[in-house]
């Protein structure tokens, strides 16, 4: 991954606590996580690319079991892939599931996807939108505390985002999912393995209260999230969205170099998602 620079970075985002955050061992993807991956796969049917070799780029949370379907896609032959940073230009495609919202530098999270592909390659990711938890941020609200969760970007700004660091071709869409609970105690429980609050302002009271005093109010705050079957129900906005790299443009000017790698890639054919 190349050199992350101060504008790199969301503002929404508190870059410590997301890097101890993606530090924090995992014995498991969360079911969200998995239950997106499936989701993910059932949209390479749509895709008519080659793929020979991929890459997953999501971190230990982003699912495994979604692979298999992966492989026993209908017109994919999966081969060689990687759950480490592959090397520039090795990519068919790149995959990242569920980590996109969870980055302090998106920017150079996009930026990897795109030296590892190799032209014409795409990159298949997903991650949360900003209608995520609203019932809880209502609750929240009602309160006057900071919310509980960070900013999140809406699908279209990422499609603008790909545009901008070199994809063409962006498809993006969203659906919601309700998850519903029992208890609040078990909605905290899968809060908790989802992810944590970025959010910079996040350590304003009441969190600065006793731990036990603080977990009181957030199991209250959560009660109230009840549907009207009694569960505690919470939405989350899940966005998916591809694109395609096209092949290497160079500025014109006076005087310009290319390099030889980008020049044999500026030569082949171009192909489209289909």
């Amino acid at each position: 991954m190349t050199a992350v620079s101060p504008s790199d970075f969301d503002p929404h985002i508190d870059p410590i606590a997301a890097a101890r955050w993606a530090a924090r061992p995992a014995a498991r993807a969360p079911w969200l996580h998995e239950e997106v991956g499936r989701r993910m796969a059932e949209r390479l049917d749509y895709i008519k690319l080659p793929t020979k070799a991929w890459a997953d780029m999501s971190w230990q949370r982003g699912g495994k079991t979604e692979h298999p379907a992966l492989r026993t896609s209908l017109w994919q032959k999966l081969t060689a892939a990687s759950f480490k940073p592959p090397a520039d230009l090795s990519q068919d495609m790149v995959w990242s599931n569920m980590q996109l919202h969870m980055e302090a530098a998106p920017k150079s999270l996009i930026d990897a996807w795109h030296a590892a592909l190799k032209t014409d390659g795409f990159v298949l990711f997903s991650c949360l939108g900003p209608d995520t938890l609203m019932e809880l941020r209502a609750a929240y609200l009602r309160r006057g505390w900071p919310a509980p969760l960070h900013t999140l970007t809406d699908m279209h700004d990422w499609g603008d985002r790909l545009i901008g660091q070199g994809f063409a071709e962006p498809v993006m869409d969203m659906e919601r999912l309700v998850l519903t609970f029992a208890t609040p105690e078990r909605a905290l429980q899968e809060l908790r393995e989802l992810g944590r609050n970025l959010n910079p302002s996040r350590d304003v009271a009441p969190q600065a209260t006793s731990s036990k005093a603080w977990r009181r109010e957030l199991l209250v705050a959560l009660d109230e999230c009840r549907n009207p079957d009694g569960q505690i129900a919470l939405t989350f906005e899940l966005i998916y969205g591809h694109a395609i790299k096209p092949k290497p443009r160079v500025k014109l000017s006076s005087s310009a170099s290319v390099s030889l790698a980008n020049m044999r890639e500026m030569l082949k054919p171009s192909k489209t998602l289909g």
